[in-house]
């Protein structure tokens, strides 16, 4: 095929030989009026995940591309430097996508509409102002009779209404899945890796960056479907660390993912990303016991952890203040009631 391809899917694959054949096919189905390709790019997997990929075929409208990645090579180099392989793997192959707009999958996730990529490529065409389109998910969990497909909670999980705007996502109110999302190729990746340098994930800073160039349009239909499994980027090290543990380093991640996005936009937002992550706090509190020890420990995180500067943090600290004070009066009266 010829024809330049007006949409990229980025494929990122790692060790998804279970997955991936489901994945593939999910992209092949599409039917579009347009040229697309696939961009794998697979973390060297110790598996047969390429092995599958490269049994597919080209179809008339979709090219399937895998990034050529020997080991000793640029991309083993940059892996290594950067010491974050789902990063990098991520920004990689957004870096070799040729097409004007870009689409999200990894390789355990796939798609259920075949008008999927067609429909958001005709939103985009037709709103200039969007940066962006994004849908509803379904999510396949685990039983012992393999996947099963099952509605995705919706209220307060991240979706909005046809168009928000990046306001939407300090508020909290807009999160932007992954597999869900088709952007207009325009970002440098270095716009996340300048401003987002130690963020634990990256979907949600490619968010933010793109919030810099418009608003976010909105399908309401269940085109994409979210396998959950414990080898997903959200749930790294949750065996290690144990639950309570993996929850608070979880939150800690997201206030720290926030703290970047308020300094990359020059603290115009600040107001929504303190409440957000005094929310975040509220939410990680009810992982860490109520004793003198955690709380210091978490103000001494607000104090000197967090980057950005000491009066951006008044309100937040405050909030801190307040919340243990309340939790140890309510502790002392108990005991003395028992008394």
């Amino acid at each position: 095929m010829n024809e330049k391809p007006l949409v990229s899917i980025r494929l990122m694959v790692y060790n998804n030989e279970p997955f991936v054949k489901k994945t593939i096919e999910s992209i092949l189905m599409q039917k579009t009026d347009f040229a697309a390709e696939i961009v794998v790019g697979d973390d060297f997997s110790s598996d047969n995940t390429l092995e599958v990929i490269k049994s597919y075929m080209d179809t008339e409208k979709i090219t399937v591309r895998i990034l050529d990645r020997p080991k000793g090579g640029a991309y083993w180099l940059k892996r290594k430097k950067k010491n974050a392989s789902v990063r990098t793997n991520f920004l990689d192959i957004v870096e070799n996508c040729q097409g004007k707009y870009i689409a999200l999958l990894d390789g355990d996730d796939y798609w259920i509409d075949p008008l999927k990529l067609q429909k958001q490529v005709d939103i985009l065409e037709a709103n200039p102002q969007l940066v962006a389109c994004h849908h509803w998910q379904k999510l396949a969990i685990e039983t012992e009779h393999g996947y099963t497909e099952i509605e995705a909670p919706k209220d307060g999980y991240g979706y909005y209404p046809y168009e928000a705007d990046v306001k939407s996502i300090f508020e909290n109110k807009m999160r932007v899945k992954t597999r869900t999302v088709m952007f207009r190729n325009i970002i440098n990746t270095s716009e996340i890796l300048d401003n987002f340098s130690k963020a634990a994930f990256t979907d949600v800073p490619l968010s933010f960056v793109l919030g810099k160039y418009g608003n976010f349009g909105f399908i309401d239909e269940e085109m994409a479907v979210y396998r959950q499994t414990d080898a997903g980027v959200s749930k790294l090290g949750l065996k290690e660390l144990g639950y309570n543990k993996f929850m608070v380093q979880h939150y800690k991640n997201w206030i720290e993912i926030w703290d970047y996005a308020d300094k990359f936009y020059g603290y115009e937002y600040h107001k929504e990303a303190t409440e957000t992550i005094i929310g975040f706090y509220k939410t990680m509190f009810t992982h860490l016991p109520r004793t003198v020890h955690s709380f210091f420990k978490v103000l001494y995180y607000d104090l000197f952890k967090r980057n950005i500067p000491f009066y951006r943090k008044i309100s937040s600290l405050k909030w801190i203040v307040f919340y243990y004070s309340k939790k140890f009066k309510a502790k002392l009266k108990g005991k003395l009631k028992a008394s």
